[in-house]
C-alpha cells in the first residue's frame, strides 16, 4: 500500500469538518472483531512441562574415606616449607597422630552435617582395602536405591594411578595399597556422588568413565551370549548416575601456600563462607576495608541458619548467588538435575563454584562429572565480593562497640535490577538473571510483598514465563504460602495461581493435597474482594475440579457451589463466565454436586446467563447445564423431570446469534441424547419413516437419468478458492434422490451388497458418499435428509409417533438437532450431524435384524435397476434440471446464452462419483481394522458402552480450555490496538487516512454537480449472473454475488481478485450484503433468503477466505416463494441494512417483522411488527433519530421508530404507491426525507413528520433495481427492458445507457442489480447476460 504524498504533507489547520469526520473513524465501533471471530476456539497446546522432579533423591549415606597417615608425608609429593597445613581446619601436628586424625575425622563429619544433618556418616580414617569394600556395600546395602556419597581425601597416600587406581593402606602401615576404582564403583553402586580431594584427581575422574564404558559394553556381550559369566549375574547398576566432584585437573597439583588449608577443596565445599571470607581478605582489595584480620574473621556474630545475623545474611546471600549463576549458566535439565534434585547434591555444588573460583586462583581447576561449563567469571560474583565489603566493615564497630548490624542491601537491590529488566525490555530477550533470587527473597518477610508483585508481573509475560519460573523451582515457596494469612497477600497469590495453572493444569492435585483449595474458596466467597480476583480464584477452582475427583469432593465440602451460585449475576462478565464454568465442572460426571445443585435450584438460576449479554456468558451457561443434564447416574422421575426442563430452556437458544454458543448447545444436548438413547431412537425411526413416505417439493428429491458430468478434470473452471476447512460445505452435495437413503442399506437380494458402478449408485448408497464432517466421514443421515426431515417436521403431522407422545421433549430437542444440522455455519452443522447420524445408526442398527427377515421390506431396499436413475452433478450455471412441475419456481428464469454450456462452474468439492464404496455407512462408526462386511455388523451391532464413548468424546467444542488462555496470556500489557507504535495501530491510521482522502475527493466531484454519468471505466463477465452488487466504501474493490458465490473485483485495475462458494444451500440465493467495519478491517456480510447471514473475512487478499460467523437472521421465513432469481419475481428474500455506529443489523424480507440484531452482543434485541400482510423489499436506517424506514411488497412504506414499543413503533404509513416497492432510502440528514420508488417508476418523497408525498417524480416503468447515490442526489434506475436511466434530483434524465462500450456495441442484458459506490459518482450494473460494468461522470472529473 503507498501512502499519497498530499496526505504526508496535508497541512494541518483548525479541525474541519471533514477532520471531525476522521476523527469519528476512530470512534466507531467495529462488529465481530472480538477474540472469538478471530482465533479459533481451542485450548493452547500444552508446554511439555519439565519442571516437576521425576525424581526427588536423598543422599541417606556418607562415607568419610581419609587416608592422611599424620606425620609421614608420601614419597612422591615434594612438600613446600612452610606449607598448607590445615586439615578441617585443625592443624595435625598440634596433637598426637591418632588424635589428629580422629579429631580431623569428626570435624569433617560435622561440616558435612551442616548441609545434610539426617544422613547416616560412616567414618574409615586410614583403611585397608577390605574396610573400604565392607564400608561401601553396607552402606549401599541400606540406602537401596537412594544416594550414597563416597568422600575421599589422599593427602597421606600417594597420588591417583594412570590405571585408575587410589591409595590406602595396609594392616599394620607399612604399605601403599592400590584400591582400583572399577571395584570402587561395583561396591558402591548407582545412584552414588564421589569427592576426591587429593592431588591429580581429574585423573580418578577419567578412569571413572572409561570403567563405566567397560562395563556397558561387557553386558552388551552378555545380553547376547547366555553363556557368558555374567549373563547369570543380577543387571549392575549403570554409572550413568554418579557424579564427581574432584580437586584438580589430571595433571595438576593441590596448592601448597601455607595461608590456605591443606584440604582447600572440601573447606570450598563444607565450609564455604569461612573459606570465602579469609580468601576476601588475602587479596589486595581487602587493604581497603580497614581493620579487618583473619582473626576478627571468626568472631563474626550469628549463625548460619539465622537469616537475621550477620553470618546467616551472608550465608543466605551466597546462596542466592550461586545458585543464579548456576541457573544462568547450565543448561535447564542439568541444572535439575544437580540444584533442585537432592538437597546435599544442589549444596556440594552451589560451593563448588565457589571452589572452582578460589582454586583457579592459585592455578588449580577442580573438575566436575557432569561437567560445568566455567562460572568464576560470571558478574555475579562482584555482587557477592559486595556484600562481603558491606558486611565485614561493620565488623570492627560491632565487635568493639557493639552498634547494632546494618542489613544488606543486596537483596532489595536485586529486585529493583528485575524490576527494570520488567520495565524496560523487549519482548525477545534473555530471560532476567535474578529470578532465582526473588525466590530466595519469598522467604523474607521483609522484601515478600514486593518480591511476589514482581513475580506476578514476570509471570504475566506468558506461558513461557510461567515454565521458567516452575523450572527455577518457583512452585514450593508458592505454595507454602497459602498458609499465611495475610491479607495484603491474596491478590497476588491468586493472580500468581491462575497464572500457573492457566499454564499446567496438573497442579490441582498438590493444591489438594496441601489444601490449597481452601485459600480460593475464601476469596470466592469474599464479596470485599474486587471482582478480578474473584475471577482469578474461580478460575483455579474450576481448574481444581476439573476431571478431577478429589478435587471435585474437597470443593464441594468446601461449599463451592453455593458460594459459585451467589455470584451469577456479578456485573463483571469474566465472573459469570467462569462461575458457569466452574459449576459444569464440578457437577461433570459427579453426581453428589449434581444433587447439591438441584437442591440450590442451580439449574434455575443458569437460566437467567442464557439471555446475558455476553455470548462467552451464555456459551458457560450452556456448557454449565450440559454437564448438568450429562451425569450418567441412575435415573429417577425427580430426575428426569430436571433434565426435560433443562433441555427445553436450552432449545430457547436454537437461534442464538453466536456460532460459539450454538456449538456449546449441540454439545449440550448430546449429553441429553447419551442419558436417553433409546427414546431418542425411537423418534429417530419414527422421522425417518415421516421422510420416506412425505415427498417435499425442493431440489434436493430430483434427479434424472444418465447424466453424469464429472466435474473434477475440467479445464474451464474458473479459479474458485476454495475456503478454510470449508471445503466440504455440506450444500454442496450433489442432487440426489436421498428419501430413502437410511432404511435401503443397498443390499441386494442376496444380502450381498451389491457390486459398484455408477449406474448403481442408488438412492441409498448415494447418502454415504455426501459430505459429512471435516473428517469425511461417510454419514447414514445425509444434509439433503436431514434438511428435508426438518421441513417435514415443520409441516406434517407426526402424531402417529410410536410411544412417545407427538409434542415430547425427544421430539422437541430432535428437531432442535435437525435445525441445528442446517445450521450456517459449518462446525455447528457438523457437530449437529455427528450427533444425529450417531442416533440413527443406532436405531437402524437395532431395528435391521427384523428387517430382514421380512421379505416384504427385503425387496423394497434392493437397489434400482441400473438404467432408471443415475445421478446428475449439477451444472453451476443455475439449478439441477427438475421435474417440470416445480422447475419454474426453482430454475433461473432468464434463458441461458450459448455459450454456457462449458463444464460446470462449481467449486471443486462437489463430490466425484467413485469416492466413497457404497455400503461404507454400513460398518459401525468404529469401526475395527479387519472388521468383516455389514452382516455381521448387523448382528452384533456395536456395544452400548462404545457408543456412549464415541459420541460424547467426540463432542467438546474446546471454550473451557479456549477461555483458560486469557490466563495464560499477558493481562497487564497494553493490547496492540492501543500501542501507538504498534503495526496494527499504523496499519489503522494509514486506513483512516486513505478514508479522509477518498471523502474528501469524492466530495470535490459531486458539489462540482454531475451533468452525465455513462463513461464505462469497468467491464467484465461475471462467473455467475449478478444478483447483488455492492462497492466497498473506500478501496477499490467492488463484491458481486450469484446465487451462491461470490465475486470480488478491483474496477480500477480490471481485475478479478476473488471468487468463492457462500456455503448456501442449492435452493436458496444470496439477496443482500453489507460491508462491515468499511471504513477499517472490512468484513462481508451475506443475507440468503432462507434467512441465514453469513460474515467473511480475509477476501479479495492473498489469503483464503473464512467464515468469521454465521447465524439465522429469520428463523421463519415463509417458504412459499423462495427461489426465484431475479428481484421481479414476487420474493423480497432477505433484506438488511447495516448501522456501524451502534452496531446494529437491521433485517427482514419474506416475513412480517423487522428483526433488530445486536452485534456486539450477538443476540435479538427488538423484533418490530409490520403490520402488514405482505413482504419487507427495502430497509434503511437513521441512527441518529433511531427511525427505520421500509418499503413492502404491497406498495406501502412504513416508518418505524425503534424507541417505542412494539405496538407503538410504527410511526407513519405512506399507500400511495399501487405496487410492490423496490427501494425506500431514508436520507440520513437531521431533516432528511423518506425517497421510495415502486416497480411502476413513480419516486416518491416523503418528509416523515407529513402524511402525503411532497415531491413525485415519475421514471421508467417496469423497474427492476434502483438505487440512490447518498451524496450526489442522483437515482439509477436499471429496468427488464434492458437499459439504465440515470435521474438528478430535479427528476431529468442526465444518461440513457443501452449498449456496452466497445463490444461491437452489444446491447445490455435486462437488469438484474445496481447499486452505486456511496462516495464516487460510479455505478455498477449486473445484467443476467452475467456482464457486470461500471459507470462513472466523466472521465476528467475523475
Amino acid at each position: 500500500m503507498k501512502m499519497d504524498s498530499d496526505l504526508i504533507h496535508s497541512p494541518a489547520v483548525g479541525l474541519t469538518e471533514e477532520e471531525e469526520a476522521d476523527m469519528n473513524d476512530w470512534k466507531l465501533p467495529l462488529a465481530f472483531m472480538k477474540k472469538r471471530h478471530l482465533e479459533k476456539i481451542e485450548g493452547s497446546k500444552a508446554l511439555a512441562q519439565s519442571w516437576r522432579m521425576k525424581d526427588r533423591m536423598k543422599t541417606v549415606s556418607v562415607a568419610l574415606v581419609l587416608c592422611l597417615n599424620v606425620g609421614v608425608d608420601p614419597p612422591d609429593v615434594v612438600k613446600t616449607s612452610p606449607c598448607a597445613r590445615l586439615e578441617c581446619w585443625i592443624d595435625p601436628l598440634s596433637m598426637s597422630p591418632q588424635k589428629a586424625l580422629e579429631t580431623i575425622g569428626a570435624n569433617l563429619q560435622k561440616q558435612y552435617e551442616t548441609w545434610q544433618p539426617r544422613a547416616r556418616y560412616k567414618q574409615s580414617l586410614d583403611p585397608t582395602v577390605d574396610e573400604v569394600k565392607k564400608l561401601c556395600t553396607s552402606l549401599r546395602r541400606n540406602a537401596k536405591e537412594e544416594r550414597v556419597l563416597f568422600h575421599y581425601n589422599g593427602h597421606g597416600v600417594p597420588r591417583p594411578t594412570v590405571n585408575g587406581e587410589i591409595w590406602v593402606f595396609n594392616k599394620n602401615y607399612t604399605q601403599y595399597i592400590p584400591l582400583s576404582i572399577y571395584d570402587l564403583q561395583t561396591w558402591m553402586g548407582s545412584p552414588s556422588i564421589f569427592v576426591y580431594d587429593c592431588s591429580n584427581a581429574g585423573i580418578i575422574v577419567k578412569s571413572f568413565k572409561q570403567f563405566a564404558l567397560q562395563r556397558e559394553q561387557e553386558l552388551e556381550v552378555a545380553a547376547i551370549n547366555p553363556s557368558h559369566p555374567l549373563a547369570q549375574m543380577p543387571l549392575p547398576p549403570s554409572m550413568k548416575n554418579c557424579i564427581q566432584l574432584a580437586a584438580c585437573e589430571a595433571s595438576e597439583l593441590l596448592p601448597m601456600n601455607p595461608d590456605l588449608p591443606a584440604d582447600l577443596f572440601t573447606s570450598c565445599l563444607t565450609t564455604p563462607i569461612k573459606i570465602a571470607l579469609r580468601w576476601f581478605c588475602m587479596q589486595k582489595s581487602a587493604k581497603l576495608v580497614p581493620g579487618v584480620t583473619l582473626d576478627l574473621i571468626e568472631k563474626i556474630p550469628g549463625r548460619l541458619n539465622d537469616r537475621r545475623t550477620p553470618l546467616g545474611e551472608l550465608n543466605w546471600i551466597f546462596t542466592a548467588i550461586t545458585d543464579t549463576i548456576a541457573w544462568n549458566v547450565l543448561p535447564r535439565d542439568l541444572f535439575q538435575k544437580l540444584f533442585r534434585q537432592d538437597l546435599l547434591v544442589a549444596s556440594l555444588f552451589r560451593n563448588f563454584l565457589l571452589a572452582e573460583r578460589i582454586m583457579r586462583s592459585y592455578n588449580c581447576t577442580p573438575v566436575s562429572s557432569p561437567r560445568l561449563p566455567p562460572t568464576y567469571m560470571h558478574a555475579m560474583w562482584q555482587a557477592w565480593d559486595l556484600a562481603v565489603d558491606i558486611c565485614l566493615s561493620q565488623l570492627p564497630t560491632i565487635i568493639e562497640e557493639g552498634t547494632a548490624f546494618r542489613h544488606s542491601p543486596f537483596f532489595a537491590e536485586q529486585l529493583t535490577a528485575f524490576q527494570v529488566w520488567l520495565t524496560m525490555g523487549v519482548e525477545n530477550r534473555n530471560p532476567p538473571e535474578q529470578l532465582p533470587i526473588v525466590l530466595q527473597v519469598l522467604l523474607s518477610q521483609v522484601h515478600r510483598l514486593r518480591a511476589l508483585d514482581l513475580l506476578g508481573r514476570f509471570l504475566d509475560l506468558g506461558p513461557w514465563a510461567v515454565s521458567l519460573a516452575l523450572s527455577v523451582g518457583i512452585f514450593p515457596y508458592v505454595l507454602k504460602l497459602l498458609q499465611s494469612s495475610a491479607r495484603e497477600l491474596r491478590p497476588l497469590l491468586v493472580f500468581i495461581w491462575a497464572k500457573i495453572l492457566a499454564v499446567d493444569s496438573s497442579c490441582q492435585a498438590d493444591l489438594v493435597k496441601d489444601n490449597g483449595h481452601k485459600y480460593f474458596l475464601s476469596v470466592l466467597a469474599d464479596s470485599y474482594m474486587p471482582a478480578e480476583h474473584r475471577t482469578m480464584a474461580v478460575f483455579i477452582l474450576a481448574v481444581i475440579v476439573n476431571s478431577y475427583n478429589t478435587g471435585q469432593e474437597a470443593c464441594l465440602q468446601g461449599n463451592l457451589i453455593a458460594n459459585c451460585l451467589e455470584q451469577l449475576s456479578d456485573p463483571h462478565p469474566l465472573l459469570r463466565q467462569w462461575v458457569a464454568i466452574c459449576l459444569g465442572r464440578i457437577w461433570q460426571n459427579f453426581d453428589p454436586a449434581r444433587w447439591c445443585g438441584v437442591r440450590d435450584s442451580a439449574h434455575e438460576k443458569l437460566y437467567t446467563l442464557l439471555s446475558d449479554p455476553i455470548p462467552e456468558v451464555r456459551c458457560a451457561a450452556v456448557f454449565a447445564l450440559g454437564t448438568f443434564v450429562g451425569n450418567s447416574a441412575e435415573r429417577t422421575d425427580h430426575s428426569t423431570t430436571i433434565d426435560h426442563n433443562v433441555a427445553m430452556m436450552l432449545a430457547q437458544l436454537i437461534n442464538d446469534g453466536s456460532p460459539v454458543v450454538r456449538k456449546e448447545l449441540v454439545v449440550a444436548l448430546s449429553h441429553l441424547v447419551v442419558q436417553y438413547e433409546s427414546n431418542f431412537c425411537t423418534v429417530a425411526l419414527q422421522f425417518i419413516e415421516e421422510e420416506k413416505n412425505y415427498s417435499v417439493p425442493s431440489p434436493a428429491n430430483t434427479a434424472e437419468p444418465g447424466n453424469l458430468t464429472p466435474v473434477r478434470d475440467s479445464p474451464a473452471i474458473p479459479r474458485l478458492r476454495s475456503v478454510n476447512s470449508y471445503t466440504n460445505i455440506r450444500a454442496a452435495t450433489t442432487a440426489r434422490n436421498l428419501n430413502k437413503s437410511l432404511q435401503n442399506l443397498n443390499l441386494n437380494e442376496e444380502g450381498v451388497p451389491a457390486a459398484f458402478s455408477p449406474g448403481n449408485l442408488s438412492n441409498s448408497s448415494s447418502a454415504s458418499s455426501t459430505l459429512g464432517s471435516p473428517d469425511n466421514d461417510e454419514y447414514i443421515l445425509s444434509f439433503e435428509t436431514i434438511d428435508k426431515m426438518r421441513r417435514v417436521s415443520s409441516y406434517s403431522s407426526l402424531n402417529s409417533l410410536i410411544g412417545v407422545s407427538f409434542n415430547s421433549v425427544y421430539t422437541q430437542i430432535w428437531r432442535v438437532l435437525l435445525h441445528l444440522a442446517a445450521d450456517p455455519f459449518p462446525e455447528v452443522s457438523d457437530l449437529a450431524m455427528k450427533v444425529l447420524n450417531s442416533i440413527a445408526y443406532k436405531a437402524t442398527m437395532n431395528a435391521r435384524p427384523q428387517r430382514i427377515l421380512d421379505s416384504g421390506s427385503l425387496t423394497q431396499s434392493a437397489p434400482a435397476s441400473p438404467t432408471s436413475k443415475g445421478t446428475h452433478i449439477h451444472q453451476a450455471g443455475g439449478s439441477p434440471p427438475m421435474p417440470s412441475t416445480s422447475s419454474s419456481s426453482l430454475t433461473n428464469d432468464v434463458p441461458k446464452p450459448p455459450a454456457r454450456d462449458q463444464p460446470a462452474t462449481r467449486p471443486p468439492y462437489t463430490p466425484t462419483l467413485g469416492g466413497q464404496a457404497p455400503h461404507s455407512h454400513q460398518f459401525p462408526r468404529t469401526r475395527k481394522m479387519f472388521d468383516k462386511g455389514p452382516e455381521q455388523a448387523a448382528e452384533d451391532g456395536d456395544d452400548a458402552v462404545g457408543h456412549r464413548i464415541y459420541i460424547s468424546a467426540a463432542l467438546q467444542t474446546g471454550l473451557c480450555d479456549w477461555s483458560a488462555k486469557y490466563f495464560a496470556q499477558p493481562v497487564m500489557k497494553i493490547p496492540e490496538e492501543h500501542d501507538l507504535e504498534s503495526q496494527v495501530r499504523m496499519e489503522r491510521q494509514w486506513r483512516f487516512l486513505r478514508n479522509a482522502r477518498v471523502r474528501r475527493q469524492s466530495r470535490c466531484t459531486t458539489q462540482r454537480g454531475i451533468s452525465r454519468l455513462d463513461d464505462q471505466i469497468f467491464i467484465n463477465r461475471n462467473p455467475g449472473v449478478p444478483s447483488v452488487v455492492k462497492f466497498h466504501p473506500f478501496n477499490t474493490c467492488i463484491a458481486v454475488a450469484d446465487k451462491d458465490s461470490i465475486c470480488f473485483w478491483d474496477w480500477e485495475k480490471g481485475e478479478r481478485l476473488d471468487y468463492f462458494y457462500n456455503g448456501n444451500p442449492r435452493y436458496t440465493r444470496i439477496t443482500a450484503m453489507e460491508y462491515l467495519n468499511g471504513h477499517d478491517c472490512s468484513l462481508l456480510l451475506t443475507a440468503t433468503d432462507d434467512g441465514a447471514l453469513r460474515v467473511w473475512k480475509n477476501f479479495a487478499d492473498q489469503k483464503n477466505p473464512e467464515m468469521v460467523t454465521a447465524w439465522q437472521g429469520l428463523s421463519d421465513m415463509l417458504p412459499t416463494t423462495r427461489g426465484q432469481p431475479s428481484a421481479s419475481a414476487h420474493s423480497a428474500g432477505m433484506v438488511v441494512d447495516w448501522e456501524q455506529e451502534t452496531g446494529l443489523l437491521m433485517t427482514s424480507g419474506d416475513v412480517r417483522v423487522i428483526r433488530i440484531w445486536d452485534t456486539d452482543r450477538e443476540m435479538k434485541v427488538q423484533d418490530i411488527p409490520t403490520g402488514a400482510d405482505s413482504c419487507v423489499t427495502s430497509l434503511s436506517c437513521d441512527s441518529q433519530r433511531s427511525l427505520i424506514a421500509a418499503g413492502l411488497g404491497d406498495g406501502s412504506v412504513r416508518v418505524f421508530d425503534r424507541r417505542m414499543g412494539p405496538n407503538e413503533s410504527r410511526v407513519m404509513t405512506y399507500r400511495e404507491h399501487g405496487a410492490w416497492v423496490v427501494k425506500a432510502h431514508l436520507q440520513k440528514e437531521t431533516d432528511g426525507h423518506v425517497i421510495s420508488v415502486s416497480v411502476n417508476g413513480d419516486v416518491r418523497f416523503f418528509d416523515p413528520r407529513t402524511p402525503d408525498s411532497i415531491n413525485v417524480l415519475q421514471t421508467v416503468k417496469g423497474l427492476t433495481a434502483l438505487d440512490i447515490h447518498p451524496q450526489a442526489n442522483l437515482f439509477a434506475c436499471g429496468s427488464m427492458n434492458q437499459f439504465i436511466a440515470v435521474y438528478n434530483a430535479n427528476g431529468d434524465v442526465i444518461s440513457n445507457i443501452k449498449y456496452y462500450d466497445g463490444f461491437m456495441g452489444q446491447r445490455i442484458g435486462a437488469i438484474s442489480c445496481l447499486a452505486f459506490h456511496p462516495n464516487w459518482p460510479h455505478l455498477a450494473v449486473g445484467s443476467n447476460d452475467y456482464y457486470m460494468s461500471i459507470y462513472s461522470a466523466e472521465k476528467r472529473l475523475r
